[in-house]
Parts: C-alpha cells; structure tokens; sequence
C-alpha cells in the first residue's frame, strides 16, 4: 500500500507507510474540527509531539497507554510522560535524530512557547519544535509545529530538503499567510498542507488568504502544490 496521510483538524496528523507503521503528529484528537472516525491501525505507533501545550500534547497518553506507542518528545516533555507512568519514550534535543524502524526522526527548531497548565500550576515544557520525517524510499516530511517565520527554515530546507510540508497558517498564536508564504520560500517544497487555522475564531488566515499571499511571491500551483486537507481526508503519496 502507498503512504498515506490523514489530516485530523488542528495542527493534528496521522501518517501510515507503506510498511503499515504508525506515525501521530500532535494527536490533538478531541479538537472542534476532529473527524469523528478515522484509520488508526498499524503494526507499530510512534507519536512525536511538538511542544507541551494542551492542543498538541492532547490525546498522547490515551494513545500511548492504548497502542503502545514510542513517543518522541524533547527532553522536558519526556521526563513529564516518565512520570506519568509511560516507558516506552525517546527523549531529545533541537539538532538531534533518532532512527526508529528504519525511519529518520530529526528535531529542528520553532519559535514558540511551551507548558503545561496542571492542577492550576503551570510547568515548563522544555523548547517548541518541529519534526523532519525521512521514510525509507526517502519521501521527506516536515511538520512546523506551532511556530512564528524564522530564517532558518532555509537551512532545513538546505540540508533536509522535505518535499511535503505541514505549515501552521492561522496567525496571532503562529504564523499567519503572510509569513507562512515566506517561509514557504524559505522551505522549497513539493507540496504544503495548510495547518492551525479555523479551529478558533482567533486563528483567522486561511487557506485561500495563503495562497493569494504565495502568487503575489511569484509562487503559483505548478511549484508549490497547497493541498488544504478536510479534517478526516487522506491523501496518499
């Protein structure tokens, strides 16, 4: 079967391989834009989380405590989940990889905050990030996380060159279409799906909004696909 992605609302993704693995980007799975069913077989689970805030963060326990699931999170998260009870967890930092099932995990930077709200206490969360996924027929993936516009996009697109790149749009928590159409300069990619907007009334740019931004940057549809995915769609590549 062909890789395929599922777009489950929010900043929310679901990627199976070819190989029938599991891949959660921050499985917020009771966001207002959810599907209310999707496929989430595989024969392993690996969750990466982008930063600790609630509509990122979301469902991982759940999912964890019900797939077993490797989660992959910065250090900060990591020892938080520890204590929560889980085991199987890969804590790391900005700039490190990890090699899970032959697929290349790397964490690269955002620009963003991070906690957690528990028990009317608020507990660091380490730094945001962004994950580079690298599958082994060498399609690369990239998922912004909730993040601002930063020059060093262009080094991620330098030195990991991802072809499908999930991209935060919806403005005053992240980047906005504006923004999101020059890191799209920055990035180089194939294909970019439209995350992070409409769940809220404040998250306001849309997918229309970005690509209008994108033709006044000279970008149209033949070098830049933007696929803006209905939550439960899939798209396969």
């Amino acid at each position: 079967m062909p890789n395929s992605l599922t777009y489950l609302g929010h900043s929310a993704f679901i990627l199976q391989t070819e190989k029938n693995l599991t891949i959660w980007f921050d499985p917020w799975l009771q966001n207002p834009k959810a599907p209310a069913s999707f496929d989430k077989q595989g024969v392993k689970h690996i969750i990466l989380v982008s930063h600790a805030h609630g509509d990122h963060l979301g469902d991982t326990i759940n999912i964890a405590k019900e797939t077993n699931a490797t989660i992959v999170s910065i250090h900060e998260i990591y020892r938080y989940l520890n204590k929560k009870g889980l085991q199987n967890l890969v804590g790391m930092n900005i700039g490190g990889s990890v090699v899970i099932d032959d697929i290349k995990i790397t964490m690269v930077p955002a620009i963003h905050s991070s906690s957690i709200e528990e028990n009317n206490e608020i507990i660091y969360g380490g730094e945001p990030c962004g994950f580079v996924v690298k599958l082994p027929d060498g399609k690369t993936l990239y998922h912004a996380g909730d993040t601002a516009l930063f020059g060093d996009m262009s080094l991620i697109s330098r030195l990991y060159k991802p072809q499908i790149v999930m991209l935060p749009i919806g403005g005053h928590y992240v980047m906005g279409p504006e923004e999101a159409a020059i890191a799209t300069m920055f990035l180089k990619p194939e294909l970019v799906i439209p995350m992070h907007y409409g769940t809220f009334p404040l998250l306001k740019g849309t997918p229309a909004e970005y690509e209008n931004e994108l033709k006044k940057n000279g970008i149209t549809q033949d070098k830049v696909y933007v696929a803006p995915l209905t939550p439960g769609e899939t798209m396969d590549f």
